[in-house]
């Protein structure tokens, strides 16, 4: 709540508060709010605002960090970009009228290392890479977690929509109570050490509700528009940033079909993903669809929309969150695009290589998204996940078969 807020206000705001479970101690850190240090992750739009006003308004010591990830001189006129030009103005203002102290980092060399160089090495082999996860699970919940605990902090709460919370064996990462606007399927990276230090006070709110307290604070941010591409993507044009940080990397090639006929050529495997149907600029009877990119050979290989199938998923970088070890065979739900709800599986493990089988197929699985592994009970506790390495056709046994 901002400074001049009158103490109506105030009372409205802590009844609010109230219908919406969030007085008190939502941190769960007890005693005097005010005795405890809390970081805010602060990208500059409604979420991280609301999530700083808000632990502000409950008395913790409240300090405010927004990074500058990328040069903002281009995207400071697009909406919808974090961490860069009118966000990073949006941030500061929030803090000003809040009352709280607030700093700006400069994580743009780290940033363009762990996320924009990977991100498109990853496309161009093949890939497709999701950089939303590796800037958590590298720049913000690594590098900014340790600069919190540099400050004092006793933990960093960020606007994310997904709940923490404290089971038999500690602290857990269950999913949203807003499925709509969850994100677990991008923190799936989150170790145990980070879920210690980390909180998320918006996850069990809907979108609506966030908004409806950023209105009572009284925020300048309340109705920005949430950001929708990545953020260093000007335009959503993936392949300009992948030439424009490896100019000169993406070669033409042939278009293939799985039946071994070249149907046309293309001029670069990172214009492509799979499970792309439209803009193949290939001519055929039947419907085709990108079934896989072999970077090497600089080939798109196409087929039709059963090809796309697959059963058995390879892993890598699993990371694990459950009580118990992994286990081959473990039931588990998964969720191998972020838009999809998880589906029934197993877990494959076999010495250091851990997969999944699908007990039912999954189109358009491509390499280098992430495979999120949830609990059976109520497909609501998160256990893990890993990086998709590769796919493959009906599985064999508990064991992970790949084909092509």
């Amino acid at each position: 709540m901002t400074s001049s807020a009158t103490g109506g206000a105030k009372a409205s705001v802590d009844a609010l508060l109230s219908d919406l479970n969030l007085s008190g101690d939502p941190l769960g850190l007890g005693g005097n709010p005010g005795d405890h240090r809390v970081v805010v992750a602060m990208s500059g739009g409604v979420d991280s605002s609301v999530t700083a006003a808000l632990l502000h308004h409950l008395g913790y010591d409240v300090v405010g960090v927004t990074l500058q990830l990328y040069d903002h001189g281009a995207a400071i006129q697009k909406k919808g970009a974090c961490c860069a030009g009118q966000d990073i103005y949006d941030a500061k203002r929030v803090a000003e009228e809040c009352g709280f102290p607030h700093y700006v980092l400069d994580y743009e060399s780290r940033f363009r290392e762990a996320v924009i160089e990977e991100f498109a090495g990853t496309y161009l082999a093949g890939y497709t890479p999701i950089p939303c996860v590796r800037c958590n699970q590298t720049v913000k919940f690594a590098d900014l977690l340790e600069t919190a605990k540099q400050l004092g902090a006793e933990c960093m709460a960020t606007g994310h929509y997904i709940q923490r919370v404290i089971g038999e064996k500690g602290p857990e990462l269950r999913r949203a109570a807003d499925q709509g606007k969850d994100q677990s399927y991008f923190l799936f990276a989150t170790t145990e050490e980070q879920l210690d230090f980390l909180r998320f006070p918006l996850g069990h709110l809907n979108k609506d509700q966030t908004r409806q307290l950023a209105e009572a604070f009284g925020l300048i941010v309340a109705d920005k528009p949430d950001s929708q591409d990545i953020c260093f993507v000007p335009n959503g044009r993936y392949v300009d940033i992948v030439e424009k940080v490896r100019p000169g990397a993406s070669r033409p090639g042939e278009i293939v079909h799985v039946d071994g006929r070249v149907l046309g050529r293309h001029e670069g495997v990172i214009r492509y993903t799979v499970g792309q149907r439209r803009g193949l600029g290939v001519a055929a009877g039947d419907p085709l669809y990108v079934v896989r990119l072999d970077a090497e050979a600089a080939q798109v290989v196409v087929g039709p929309r059963e090809a796309l199938e697959v059963d058995t998923i390879r892993l890598n970088d699993v990371n694990w969150l459950g009580d118990e070890d992994l286990a081959d065979g473990a039931p588990v739900r998964v969720k191998v695009r972020s838009t999809r709800p998880p589906v029934p599986a197993a877990l494959s493990v076999d010495g250091d290589t851990v997969g999944v089988v699908l007990a039912q197929g999954e189109e358009g699985v491509a390499p280098g998204q992430a495979c999120v592994f949830y609990s059976t009970d109520n497909e609501d506790r998160v256990l893990g996940g890993g990086w998709i390495a590769a796919t493959g056709g009906k599985a064999s046994g508990s064991g992970v078969r790949l084909i092509g």
